[in-house]
């Protein structure tokens, strides 16, 4: 698509944090296990949707500051580029820990309230935003006439491969969990790769010209 660049180098970051677990990983594997592969699916549809959220209010965001002046340029590029040198030394130094073990709650829970949990769960949480101003910009480029476009296309690349390995954490929820729980070097060493792309991504933005 006209605007983007290194779309490849854009999949398979996109592909690596995906697949990083986390808390959206935890609440979906959690739903799986405690309603079945219906529950599961409920929970990354709504945190899918979630993402749809900031992804357009990013979009629109993010196009009225980059025409408004060169200073809101740099302070945007020097703000994600921060909170991307953060996040990732953050996760090369820590210590991942194992998925939280989620308690089997008695009673029935709607598909529709987990759908709904899970949604405003990314709506309301600002590091979603924060994550997607400062890392869906690198792929666009910035002469091209249709930056909104671009952006927006990125965004839904990116959540659309990220829906998929979440449905497939629904369904194959046990497997994953024990996975995960049985290889937690498998576990350190996933946290590490993305917090070292995070900061190579963080050091890129920082460097980038208008």
């Amino acid at each position: 698509m006209p605007g983007i660049h290194e779309f490849w180098l854009f999949i398979l970051s996109g592909l690596l944090l995906n697949v990083t677990p986390g808390p959206d990983t935890a609440y979906i594997l959690g739903r799986s296990i405690q309603l079945g592969w219906r529950g599961g699916a409920a929970a990354a549809i709504g945190i899918s949707t979630g993402c749809l959220v900031h992804v357009f209010a990013a979009a629109i965001g993010l196009s009225a500051l980059l025409m408004a002046s060169s200073a809101a340029f740099a302070v945007l590029k020097l703000a994600g580029a921060a909170y991307l040198l953060f996040t990732g030394i953050q996760m090369l130094l820590s210590r991942p820990k194992p998925l939280a073990d989620v308690a089997v709650q008695g009673g029935e829970i709607s598909l529709s309230k987990v759908f709904w949990q899970g949604a405003l769960t990314n709506v309301l949480n600002p590091k979603v935003a924060l994550f997607f101003l400062a890392f869906l910009p690198q792929f666009i480029d910035p002469a091209s006439p249709t930056k909104v476009a671009a952006f927006i296309a990125l965004g839904l690349t990116f959540i659309a491969t990220g829906t998929a390995w979440c449905l497939f954490l629904a369904i194959a929820a046990a497997s994953v969990r024990r996975f995960f729980e049985g290889h937690p070097g498998a576990y350190t060493r996933l946290s590490q790769a993305a917090g070292t792309l995070f900061v190579l991504l963080g050091v890129r933005l920082a460097v980038s010209e208008r």
